[in-house]
């Protein structure tokens, strides 16, 4: 950055930001290289999240990000794992009775605490 034996300001401000310049080229060449791999990478009939990552078919859920993708998920038969409606109340391919939806987990029951129990055998 020295011209003619003298320190040159604009010389070194022209060279930082063709830097600069370079440097954003550098990252699209990036990103557009980054999106044609996983376009590559991504099986035949295949979607994409909206993070951009490839979703197979059957998937409910995104493998990159965990969104949810698709319609509602699908309720299987228990016995075969045929996608039933939601409604069903048999499988129309083996019979088998839909799986009822399990109850919503509740906590067990607290039990008396040791000092209760300690007194109530006291007392007794």
């Amino acid at each position: 950055m020295y011209k003619r034996d003298r320190f040159n300001q604009d010389l070194v401000a022209e060279r930082c930001d063709e830097l600069v310049s370079i440097e954003r080229r550098l990252q699209e060449v990036d990103t557009i290289l980054a999106r044609a791999a996983v376009a590559r990478r991504a099986p035949a009939g295949s979607t994409t999240c909206v993070c951009g990552a490839p979703v197979t078919p059957g998937s409910h859920f995104c493998g990159n990000c965990g969104r949810p993708v698709g319609e509602a998920p699908v309720v299987t038969c228990p016995q075969c794992g045929a996608p039933l409606p939601a409604e069903a109340v048999f499988c129309s391919r083996c019979g088998t009775p839909a799986a009822e939806p399990e109850e919503s987990y509740r906590p067990p029951e607290p039990g008396p605490s040791e000092t209760e129990a300690d007194a109530e055998a006291a007392s007794r």
